[in-house]
């Protein structure tokens, strides 16, 4: 059974790959207090993918050198590695958590694995040099097999009690009916799903 549950989450985030990508696109360029959420619903999954600005979730961009920030980062992903703390689905539709994964992600330093041009493997931490600006950057993403999809009639967000520094989230939604869009703020932490199941 778990390995179905896989399996179709894989099958979901491929097929939603290109529509998230169009998104970002759409979106544009990094901004404080503002982060991107996206959701896919297909059969009895659900797939989110969050995307939200270093500053709004730890208070800076820079990489965390102090014992202090590294402190506020580690905190941070462990708040992040527990969805249904952060956006409220209806208990009646039966969600589970199947898979969780939170990366911190920077201009300035990335950590990259992969292959040399003679098939060697690396994994090694690559130091942009020059003046640019670094501007981290956590994603999330994560997986949920829900009993009843047609249960989720709104998503709440406790996400901005969390989260202070952050003011706003992009969010979309993909069902096999429709697709559609929602600024989601702190002063309105809601969004009515009603119809798109």
């Amino acid at each position: 059974m778990r390995r179905r549950i896989l399996i179709a989450a894989t099958i979901l985030a491929l097929t939603a790959t290109q529509a998230f990508a169009e998104l970002k696109r759409q979106l544009g360029t990094h901004q404080h207090g503002h982060g991107t959420l996206n959701l896919a619903i297909e059969g009895q999954s659900l797939q989110m993918e969050l995307e939200v600005p270093g500053a709004d979730i730890v208070g800076f961009e820079h990489a965390a050198g102090s014992a202090g920030d590294q402190a506020k980062v580690k905190a941070a992903k462990k708040k992040l590695s527990e969805p249904l703390a952060l956006f409220a689905l209806p208990t009646a539709a039966g969600c589970k958590i199947a898979s969780s994964s939170v990366m911190v992600e920077g201009e300035k330093e990335t950590k990259r694995s992969g292959h040399d041009a003679h098939g060697h493997s690396h994994d090694e931490k690559h130091q942009d040099e020059g003046n640019q600006e670094s501007h981290s950057e956590f994603r999330a993403e994560y997986a949920f097999t829900c009993a009843d999809m047609n249960a989720i009639t709104e998503v709440a967000f406790p996400y901005f009690e969390a989260f202070p520094n952050s003011e706003e989230l992009a969010v979309t939604i993909i069902t096999d009916k429709s697709q559609k869009a929602f600024e989601v703020t702190r002063k309105n932490p809601f969004i009515d799903l009603r119809g798109m199941m």
